[in-house]
């Protein structure tokens, strides 16, 4: 949406707020929930398109909607995934979750867990495909949603803190809006795509 916007035109501040915002919401939200959508790239490109638009706090709009759709699609998962971890047959919510949980990252998340409680959470987000692993620790162990919700709060406040930057870097490099919005978009991928990159040449490279 937010790349078919920026390599035409920057949009008009109403039309921003009549058909961005809500967009980017429910993006980043279903983004939480199905764990394959680049939310990341989707913030990073609307930082894009808000740094060159002369409508003021726009910024600060793509910062808020992107941090509360996350929130509130991580809280929504793991309620969803405690629902399933007390239902006798699972759910497919949790299935999903523990399809995307590599057996040597859970490991990692529940040590990390166990030594530094909910603080885990903070960094989950930032780091690239860690989001899933230390929810599903975080759900092993238990731990009640409240507690859950008080460590992924600042966790989606970070990472909406990071991707936006991206989003202002790549915008400030570049004069058109879908040059900022390319590059974001490459940035964010290729940060994501990172770590299975890197455990396939490990195992590649391993006797």
């Amino acid at each position: 949406m937010f790349l078919a916007v920026a390599s035409t035109s920057v949009p008009a501040a109403s039309t921003q707020q009549a058909v961005g915002y809500p967009s980017l919401f429910l993006l980043v939200l279903i983004g939480a929930l199905v764990p394959i959508v680049p939310t990341g790239a989707l913030v990073s490109s609307a930082a894009v398109v808000a740094f060159h638009q002369t409508a003021p706090f726009s910024l600060l709009l793509v910062f808020v909607v992107a941090a509360l759709a996350a929130f509130l699609g991580d809280i929504a998962l793991y309620w969803l995934g405690r629902r399933g971890m007390r239902s006798k047959n699972g759910s497919r919510w949790l299935e999903t979750i523990r399809d995307r949980a590599p057996e040597d990252r859970l490991a990692q998340a529940q040590e990390k867990l166990g030594d530094h409680g909910i603080a885990v959470l903070t960094l989950s987000r930032l780091v690239p495909a860690g989001r899933i692993p230390v929810m599903l620790a975080c759900l092993l162990a238990r731990m009640p949603l409240r507690d859950f919700a008080r460590g992924d709060a600042p966790a989606c406040l970070a990472w909406a803190v990071t991707y936006q930057l991206i989003g202002i870097l790549g915008g400030s490099l570049f004069p058109e809006p879908w040059q900022g919005v390319l590059a974001a978009v490459v940035l964010t991928l290729a940060i994501s795509a990172a770590p299975s990159v890197w455990r396939r040449m490990r195992r590649t490279a391993a006797p």
